[in-house]
C-alpha cells in the first residue's frame, strides 16, 4: 500500500522525461499558484532537508529506478489523511517542472485514506 500512484499518462510522461532528464524525483510543495502543483526534477536537483517528507519511491513501468515523491512537512501535515494520484494534462504551468516545454502539465488528484489505509499508516 502506498500514499502515491501515478496515472499511466502520467508515467507515459515520466518514461520520456526519464529518457531524456535520467532519474527523476517529484516535489509537492505547499506554494501558491504552480508552487501547489508537483514539480519533476532530475532526482538531486532539489535540494531536500528535514523540512521534507519523502512519500513515496514510485515504481513505474519502463523506469529502472525508483522515482521518489517529496512534500514540505508542512504541506503533509495537512495531507495527511490523503491518498495522492499524479497525473497530467495538457497545458502548459509555469515553474521549473521538467514537463512545462512538453505542454503538458502534472497535477495532483487526491482521495481521503480509508479507515484501514489511515490505521496502517499511522
Amino acid at each position: 500500500m502506498d500514499r502515491v500512484a501515478v496515472t499511466p499518462a502520467a508515467a507515459e510522461v515520466i518514461r520520456s522525461l526519464r529518457g531524456t532528464h535520467g532519474p527523476l524525483m517529484f516535489h509537492q510543495s505547499g506554494g501558491c499558484c504552480d508552487g501547489s502543483s508537483p514539480m519533476c526534477y532530475p532526482e538531486g536537483e532539489f535540494r531536500t532537508g528535514s523540512g521534507d517528507v519523502l512519500l513515496a519511491s514510485l515504481s513505474v513501468e519502463g523506469v529502472a529506478e525508483p522515482v521518489t515523491f517529496w512534500m514540505s512537512r508542512s504541506q503533509f501535515e495537512r495531507w495527511s489523511h490523503t491518498h495522492l494520484t499524479v497525473d497530467v494534462v495538457s497545458g502548459r504551468g509555469s515553474g521549473f517542472s521538467l514537463e512545462a516545454p512538453e505542454g503538458v502539465r502534472f497535477l495532483i488528484r487526491s482521495r481521503l485514506l480509508t479507515p484501514q489505509e489511515q490505521a496502517a499508516f499511522g
